[in-house]
């Protein structure tokens, strides 16, 4: 969208920490201040003013919160883990709202954002618990255990394929499909996790989850779906919700 265009650089122009800019993402402080939980609910009104420095401004803001407690946890959670986070923006013209979190070939973590994703958070809280839900992926080391569990699967399906005679030919299609059900076995038990960690992380930094999780209200919800890669969205609230009580 057009209108969205300058953001990008704008969000780069008002940073005061490590927001950096990118066309494209590689492949591969302050003391918390508390807020009260309130009930989440899908009407939340829009607090982000809609104008690109207005939304680039809510950005850094939260970045500028949420980054230093998102390495603390980090820190004191997964200590063998690079834990210096970068916060990028995926500029790239046509993506749709997303956020994720990967790491480059150092073992940085990054999380990026599309421009589109920071368009439609209707306030800091939203855009604060998706930075700590994709932060919360990497304190987890999801990823490492993604690709351990994707090995696995590889192993356990070729050694299937060649005791029943398969060639070689049917033990790599039954290892490549070993691994994507391997990869994908436990990505719904992932995502609570970086839920439940996301919701500690966002109110350590002064926001409220429960609001935030709001969003969820907004995305296509997936149901419960064999092998699918996210769980309800219901059972996502719940666990957000479960989580601030304790808090």
């Amino acid at each position: 969208m057009q209108v969205f265009k300058g953001l990008a650089v704008a969000a780069f122009a008002l940073a005061g920490c490590d927001v950096a800019v990118q066309p494209s993402v590689p492949p591969v402080s302050q003391p918390p201040v508390e807020t009260p939980i309130q009930a989440a609910s899908p009407n939340t009104r829009f607090e982000i003013p809609r104008t690109e420095r207005g939304m680039a401004r809510a950005f850094v803001d939260v970045v500028q919160q949420v980054e230093p407690v998102a390495e603390r946890e980090c820190r004191n959670r997964s200590p063998r883990l690079n834990c210096d986070f970068l916060i990028v923006v995926d500029d790239r013209p046509g993506q749709p709202p997303n956020a994720f979190q990967t790491v480059d070939e150092q073992g940085r973590p990054i999380i990026a954002f599309t421009i589109a994703l920071i368009a439609d958070a209707r306030n800091r809280d939203e855009i604060a618990f998706v930075m700590a839900h994709e932060a919360a992926h990497h304190v987890e080391n999801h990823l490492g255990r993604q690709r351990e569990n994707a090995t696995l699967g590889a192993v356990v399906f070729g050694q299937l394929a060649g005791v029943t005679g398969g060639g070689d030919e049917a033990v790599r299609t039954a290892q490549e499909l070993g691994a994507a059900v391997g990869a994908r076995s436990y990505s719904k038990d992932f995502e609570l996790e970086a839920d439940r960690l996301g919701t500690i992380i966002a109110a350590r930094a002064g926001y409220n989850p429960v609001r935030g999780a709001d969003f969820f209200f907004r995305i296509p919800d997936p149901g419960n779906r064999f092998l699918g890669t996210h769980p309800a969205n219901a059972e996502r609230v719940q666990i957000v919700r479960q989580t601030a009580a304790g808090l």
